[in-house]
């Protein structure tokens, strides 16, 4: 099967590897690479020369090794260099900021990116327009542009967040649902009737362990799709009303959810049968039985289908050491060729519109059927995790993390939670004094709606 795809890659910060095959959808998590020359530079280098490529991504020995590999033949003199998200501002601002830039070309999650944008980044405006209508979604095209008229890197790839369904919990989706096209009703009688079905134990599993990414659920699916927004309208009367619908789902939950990392195992294993969760964690559920499982795009609410996608691009900054080769770089990493080049190495997806080969692992190609489906449904919104934020990403994170704890678990009044988890999150806010990142509006300061 082929499939035609806009985007799709990533890895969430501090995503574990264990259990994951170096071939499928690899989570760029780890330390960096191999060192070298860093009291120089001030990050870890390799050998080999040429223009230095610096980069958040694939910060694993082996991916980075495979990555090198892939860019020694799509783009010669390039010299592959890896970095984490923190410091990876600081040397951009710093060698910039004294005139001495080092490095020729930047990759990292537009998290990481945007932040430098108008200041440290060259406008790449005429190059997107050199490299021709490769079918980047206009949404992503968006993104680059930071919130401004010109656009600051070039979509690499991205990554989201799917459902996964075996042939089991198939057999309970109610009569007239379409399970590629569900709304959160008809989810939550889905999940209803699998599991009475299954003698009042529930099929349904979601990621609420420790390292487990359910607050990207709430961040990036469930409200928006009830409220529109995801920060701005955090304690509206719609998010008091999607908390109270979370709390059925959750009824209707296996317990050992909150034990739950990576999906793909409970669901591998036969413990729960239908799940959400990050496309890494669950690429190897399918191993054994392909044919028996599906994956599906996330349901829909009032507002729309909310989802969150993951966007790397690729940057030049301010007084770069080869323009010209970081452009030329750019225009080979984004080809469509070179884009299934790196699934194959790295396991990320195209950025780009292109034919996806079938003769990829069975449960990659069901990922990319439910991604594209994501994307391209009629009132798709697209969210992204916090931007700006730096290392107190976390701190935002644990107001939603809280959040669910308080309502869903502790059975607390929502709207005295919300009201309080409000303010934590605006103090954070007022403190950084960073614009909101989508859905919702990029205002100067971020305000808590």
């Amino acid at each position: 099967m082929s499939a035609h795809l806009a985007p799709f890659l990533h890895r969430e910060p501090h995503m574990p590897t264990s259990g994951l095959t170096r071939r499928s959808f690899l989570g760029a998590a780890g330390l960096g690479a191999v060192a070298l020359t860093a009291a120089c530079t001030g990050f870890a280098t390799t050998g080999g020369g040429g223009m230095l490529f610096l980069s958040t991504q694939f910060r694993p020995a082996d991916e980075a090794e495979r990555f090198r590999s892939l860019l020694g033949k799509t783009a010669p003199g390039v010299s592959y260099v890896t970095i984490e998200e923190s410091p990876f501002a600081s040397q951009v601002r710093s060698q910039v900021g004294a005139g001495s830039t080092q490095v020729g070309l930047l990759g990292g999650l537009h998290g990481d990116i945007a932040p430098l944008a108008d200041g440290y980044l060259q406008d790449l405006t005429g190059l997107l327009a050199d490299l021709g209508d490769r079918g980047w979604p206009a949404a992503y095209l968006q993104l680059a542009k930071a919130g401004t008229d010109r656009t600051w890197y070039i979509p690499w790839a991205t990554a989201s967040y799917v459902l996964a369904a075996h042939a089991d919990a198939l057999e309970h989706l109610p009569s007239g649902v379409d399970a590629a096209a569900l709304t959160y009703d008809q989810f939550l009688d889905w999940a209803i009737a699998a599991r009475r079905a299954n003698g009042n134990r529930p099929m349904l599993g979601l990621p609420a362990g420790p390292k487990g990414l359910l607050h990207r659920f709430t961040q990036g699916y469930l409200l928006p799709s009830f409220t529109g927004g995801q920060i701005t309208t955090f304690r509206s009367d719609e998010a008091v009303t999607a908390w109270r619908y979370f709390r059925e789902l959750w009824a209707n939950c296996a317990q050992s959810s909150t034990n739950y990392d990576f999906m793909q195992e409970p669901l591998a294993s036969g413990e729960v049968r239908m799940a959400w969760d990050h496309v890494v964690r669950l690429v190897h559920a399918p191993e054994r039985d392909p044919q028996d499982w599906h994956m599906l795009p996330a349901p829909r609410g009032k507002h729309g289908l909310g989802y969150m996608a993951v966007v790397a691009g690729l940057a030049i900054p301010k007084g770069g050491t080869d323009a010209e080769l970081a452009q030329r770089t750019i225009s080979a990493l984004t080809k469509p060729e070179a884009q299934i080049e790196l699934l194959r190495s790295n396991g990320f997806f195209p950025s780009v519109d292109t034919v996806i080969p079938d003769d990829l692992p069975p449960a990659v190609e069901l990922e990319a059927d439910a991604v594209h489906r994501q994307q391209q449904a009629q009132g798709a919104i697209l969210s992204l995790p916090p931007v700006g934020l730096g290392q107190r990403e976390g701190e935002v994170s644990k107001v939603f993390k809280d959040s669910f704890r308080s309502i869903v678990l502790d059975g607390a009044d929502i709207r005295a939670t919300l009201d309080q988890q409000a303010r934590v999150l605006q103090g954070i806010l007022d403190e950084l004094k960073v614009p909101c990142w989508a859905p919702d509006p990029a205002a100067d300061n971020c305000g808590v709606g």
